[in-house]
């Protein structure tokens, strides 16, 4: 299966510690897929929430797409319907209603001619845990820079 990635959310990374990832389908009409193909759209501080029994990302941006005319959204920034099956959904309400846990997309992509996108259960990270991870990141570059120059 071929996957062409739109847009990460790296913040997401570093930010969280991300438990499960769980693949979703979204709801868009037709501008905005034209916009998502340009690769217009940022998932930076968007979220996820249950609502009626629906899963919504929140904050995501689109940005509008100019060849649509009358028929486009005008705001960018609606919430949009995610397309999960109803017990993964109750099962993701469940957790998230645990101390300390949220869903945060990750990433969006076409998998064959269909767009989806990767959810993360996560758990937020500490001020000590990001430095951790910064640190352990620099570690792991020097030595793949050692690694390099004694080829």
């Amino acid at each position: 299966m071929e996957e062409k990635i739109i847009c990460v959310n790296r913040q997401a990374n570093h930010e969280y510690f991300i438990l499960e990832r769980v693949e979703a389908g979204i709801e868009l009409e037709g501008a905005e897929v034209k916009s998502l193909r340009q690769g217009n759209v940022n998932l930076k501080d968007s979220f996820c929430v249950v609502y009626n029994g629906e899963m919504l990302i929140k904050n995501m941006h689109i940005s509008l797409y100019g060849n649509a005319g009358a028929f486009n959204s005008k705001d960018a920034k609606r919430d949009r319907k995610l397309l999960l099956h109803k017990n993964e959904i109750i099962k993701l309400k469940s957790k998230v209603e645990q101390k300390g846990l949220t869903l945060v997309p990750l990433k969006l992509y076409f998998k064959q001619a269909l767009i989806k996108m990767e959810l993360g259960l996560c758990q937020g990270k500490h001020t000590f845990d990001k430095k951790n991870s910064l640190k352990e990141k620099d570690i792991k570059r020097d030595k793949e820079r050692q690694i390099n120059s004694y080829r």
